[in-house]
């Protein structure tokens, strides 16, 4: 395992050439270490934090897969992290600029426990609200399956008496 920030990684650094990319969200050795290790294995590893780091991942992102042709780019993210999502979303939006399919696995960590595949059109869905919105009205039991996940949702359902209070 090869291991840099994304952000501090050269477009041509030739360990990306041919490589198997990991993109993992920077908190994921902390989260799950075990996790981290397994989705390490064999891979360059660019940590990114967009809390952390400037937001300018998208042209990075395209610039580096223009110059140096990774082989496949597995991007892990924490779920529910509202920041995290540009990752996903820097890698959809390369694919776009550079007009080309681009070999790519998104997965999520969910609860910091499980890792789950989601498509690259979850990831396109989940830019535009309005249709995140029509998704919620015409599937409810989606916020019975938020309410599992996500103290934030909790906590407003306990705040408009709708719910119980935030586990801890």
């Amino acid at each position: 395992m090869s291991e840099a920030w994304l952000w501090s990684t050269w477009v041509k650094a030739s360990r990306l050439r041919d490589a198997d990319v990991a993109i993992i969200a920077a908190c994921l050795p902390f989260v799950n270490p075990k996790l981290y290790q397994e989705i390490s294995r064999d891979k360059v590893v660019l940590l990114a934090c967009p809390e952390r780091e400037h937001p300018a991942l998208y042209g990075k992102m395209a610039s580096m897969i223009r110059s140096s042709r990774p082989r496949l780019i597995t991007v892990v993210s924490i779920d529910g992290s509202p920041h995290c999502a540009l990752l996903h979303a820097s890698v959809n939006e390369a694919e776009y600029i550079l007009n080309e399919d681009i070999p790519r696995r998104h997965y999520v960590v969910l609860d910091g426990e499980e890792l789950r595949e989601i498509s690259p059109n979850a990831v396109r869905v989940a830019r535009y609200l309005s249709i995140v919105e029509e998704l919620v009205r015409k599937n409810p039991e989606a916020l019975e399956e938020l309410a599992k996940h996500s103290l934030e949702y909790r906590s407003s359902l306990a705040r408009a008496g709708k719910g119980d209070a935030p586990r801890t």
